[in-house]
C-alpha cells in the first residue's frame, strides 16, 4: 500500500513539473510575439520634401515714428482767445488752430502805419527838392533813413499781428493741445503737436555683421501687437553709414506702406527685412529636421523602412527649412514621432 502511495506522489510531481514548464514557456513566447510587433510599427505623420520659393530675413523690433512732427509754439505772447481743432482733428498746412487776443497788435499796427504815412510824404517830397537842391543831401538821407526804419517797425507790427493766429506748418493730426482758452502764453510756448500719420518709419539699430547684408531698397514685412490680423509692407529708407562703437550697431530706417491707416506712432511693431530669396528650393517642415550636436538628420520612408539621413540646411521661415542637401523633392520624410525611431525602424504612418 506504501508503495502504491509513493507512485502516486511522484506521478503528481511530475505532472506539476509538466505544467509549469509550459505555463512558462507559453508566457515567454507571447510576451516576446507581443515585444516584437510594438518594434515593428512605430506610429508617426509623415510628409514630401516640396519645392517652393523661400527668403533670408533679418528681424528685429521697435516702436514706429512719424516721419514728421512738429511742436507747434506761439510766435507772440497774448491770451488764448479761442481754439479751432481737437486732439485727434486732421489739420492742413496753414490753418489756424487757435486765436490769441489782437486788440494790443491792432493799436501798434496802426501806430505804425501812422508814423509810416507821415514820414512816406517827407520822404516823397525831400526826394523831389534834393534833386533841385533846395535842401542838402544830408536833410534827405536823414529823412530816407527814417522812412525805412519806420516801414520795418510797421512790418513787424504786421507781423505780430499776423502771429496771433497760430497756424499749422505741416500737414497731420493734432496729437496734444497744450493750451486752453483764457491761457496766456509766451512766446514760443509750445501750444499744439501735430503728427504726420500717414508717413511712419520704423527705425532698427542692426548688429554690424549684418551691415553687408542689407541695401537700400530691400522689402520688409512688419506686424504689429496691436493690429495682429495684419501685415504690412515696407522698404529700407535709409542706412546709417556709421556703427555705434558702444553698442555695435547701425541704423536702419524702413519707410511703412499703410493703406488701412490703422497704425500710430509709437506702436510696437516686428520687422522683417527681406535681403536674399532662393526660388525653385527643396523645402522640409521643421518639426521634420532632428539636430544632434553639430549635425541635421531627417528620417526618410521607403517601403514602410525609414533610413536616417544627414542633411545640409539653408534659409528657413517660421514654418520651413530649406534643404541644400541630402534630401531631394517628392521625398517623404517623418514629421511626428521622430525620438521614438533610429535607422532602421519599421513604421505606420498615421493619418494627418
Amino acid at each position: 500500500m506504501q508503495g502504491k502511495l509513493k507512485a502516486y506522489g511522484l506521478i503528481l510531481i511530475l505532472a506539476a513539473a509538466v505544467l509549469i514548464f509550459y505555463g512558462c514557456g507559453g508566457s515567454s513566447n507571447s510576451k516576446g510575439k507581443n515585444d516584437k510587433k510594438e518594434e515593428t510599427e512605430v506610429p508617426v505623420e509623415a510628409t514630401k520634401v516640396i519645392q517652393g520659393t523661400i527668403s533670408a530675413t533679418y528681424t528685429g523690433s521697435t516702436n514706429l515714428e512719424a516721419l514728421e512732427e512738429a511742436m507747434v509754439v506761439a510766435k507772440v505772447s497774448g491770451v488764448v482767445k479761442r481754439i479751432f481743432v481737437e486732439e485727434g482733428d486732421s489739420a492742413r498746412a496753414g490753418q489756424v488752430l487757435a486765436k490769441l487776443d489782437d486788440e494790443q497788435y491792432g493799436l501798434e499796427l496802426n501806430q505804425a502805419e501812422s508814423i509810416l504815412e507821415k514820414l512816406s510824404n517827407e520822404y516823397e517830397r525831400n526826394e523831389s527838392l534834393v534833386k533841385i537842391k533846395i535842401i542838402s543831401q544830408e536833410a534827405y538821407e536823414e529823412t530816407r533813413s527814417e522812412y525805412f526804419t519806420q516801414k520795418a517797425a510797421y512790418d513787424l507790427a504786421k507781423l505780430r499781428l499776423a502771429y496771433t493766429e497760430i497756424k499749422a506748418p505741416i500737414e497731420g493730426r493734432i496729437s496734444q493741445r497744450l493750451i486752453k482758452v483764457g491761457n496766456m502764453v509766451k512766446l514760443d510756448q509750445p501750444t499744439f503737436l501735430l503728427t504726420d500719420f500717414d508717413h511712419l518709419l520704423a527705425v532698427l539699430h542692426v548688429p554690424e555683421k549684418e551691415l553687408n547684408k542689407l541695401r537700400i531698397g530691400f522689402p520688409a514685412r512688419l506686424t504689429a501687437d496691436a493690429v495682429p490680423e495684419s501685415e504690412y509692407s515696407g522698404k529700407i529708407l535709409r542706412i546709417s553709414p556709421v556703427v555705434d562703437s558702444q553698442t555695435g550697431t547701425f541704423k536702419v530706417t524702413v519707410e511703412v506702406d499703410d493703406p488701412t491707416r490703422r497704425l500710430r506712432p509709437g506702436m510696437f511693431t516686428r520687422v522683417q527685412i527681406v535681403y536674399d530669396t532662393h526660388e525653385n528650393a527643396s523645402l522640409v517642415p521643421k518639426n521634420a529636421i532632428l539636430t544632434e550636436d553639430t549635425e541635421t538628420w531627417a528620417f526618410v520612408i521607403n517601403d514602410g523602412v525609414v533610413t536616417k539621413t544627414r542633411i545640409e540646411t539653408g534659409f528657413s521661415n517660421s514654418t520651413h527649412v530649406e534643404v541644400s542637401s541630402g534630401l531631394s523633392v517628392g521625398d517623404t520624410v517623418v514629421t511626428t514621432g521622430l525620438n521614438s525611431l533610429k535607422d532602421g525602424s519599421k513604421i505606420k504612418v498615421l493619418e494627418p
